[in-house]
């Protein structure tokens, strides 16, 4: 049987796209299929839509049924097996929760990444320092050092995408709020102002500041990650958090609505060149 696991890597949900993309284009129904296999129709939905681990048997004799052979059938299969095998963020199994695993393998796979944040520094700008003071004020719940520690270390490695050979752009809208609520020391703000202008520096970054003196936007009811791939079988999808959980929202008229704010956000803050100059003004000033 497919074995169901905690979240589903980006390529499971793709190889179940294509699975089911399959499938139609063939003729059978789901319960056809699930005759193939000699199972509920329901398995073959959960196998389409990544709430279960794809075996490798059960998508071969799936794929034999639907008349995919040769080279086809031998790279989905190797396709299958590449999309099965843990994701680096695994090995953070016992602090990261299953709604933030999915995250994670949703900005490791995204082509740009857009994000507004009212509150603190997106994660992947954060120093070491400036994560930590976050986990130690009580953001992470209950959390004892040991796991807040753990929770710094994943953060760190997650922001290894901005250095790999083909990293996503990321384009990031953060309040001044951010800025003038001290986290840590001051010596903590200086380190990670100063992070914030090396990241200006980078040719796949944006950084924007929405001033006060700017007025009201679109964003202020709370921080969200637009995501957008590469390949066509994920559409654009926004991460909405919440203090115990997160829901992702890809329908369109939800992802329009975003995008849609997040473009007026753009338009309404501060250019890049002015960012820079407003975090060196704060440099100054701490």
């Amino acid at each position: 049987m497919s074995e169901p696991r905690s979240a589903p890597t980006v390529g499971q949900v793709v190889l179940g796209k294509r699975l089911q993309d399959l499938r139609e284009k063939a003729g059978f129904k789901r319960d056809e299929a699930a005759r193939v296999l000699r199972v509920a129709p329901a398995t073959v939905r959960r196998m389409e839509t990544a709430e279960v681990a794809l075996k490798v048997p059960y998508v071969q004799m799936l794929l034999d049924a639907y008349g995919i052979t040769g080279e086809e059938l031998d790279s989905f299969i190797t396709l299958t097996e590449e999309a099965n095998k843990p994701g680096w963020w695994q090995r953070f199994h016992d602090i990261l929760p299953d709604w933030f695993s999915v995250h994670v393998s949703l900005e490791g796979a995204a082509e740009m990444i857009r994000a507004y944040e009212p509150h603190f520094v997106p994660g992947l700008l954060q120093t070491e320092d400036y994560a930590r003071a976050v986990m130690q004020t009580g953001a992470i719940g209950q959390a004892g050092p040991q796991q807040a520690e753990r929770h710094v270390a994943l953060r760190m490695e997650r922001q290894s995408l901005l250095t790999r050979r083909e990293p996503p752009r990321l384009w990031v809208v953060m309040d001044e709020t951010v800025l003038r609520r001290q986290v840590g020391s001051a010596g903590v703000m200086r380190r990670q102002i100063d992070r914030l202008l090396e990241s200006t520096e980078m040719p796949h970054v944006t950084l924007q500041v929405s001033e006060f003196s700017s007025g009201h936007h679109p964003g202020t009811y709370g921080p969200f990650v637009l995501f957008r791939f590469a390949v066509p079988e994920l559409p654009d999808m926004v991460y909405v958090e919440y203090l115990t959980g997160a829901v992702y929202l890809d329908e369109r008229i939800e992802v329009a609505s975003h995008l849609e704010a997040m473009d007026r956000m753009a338009a309404q803050a501060a250019t890049a060149r002015r960012t820079k100059e407003i975090l060196c003004d704060f440099r100054k000033e701490l």
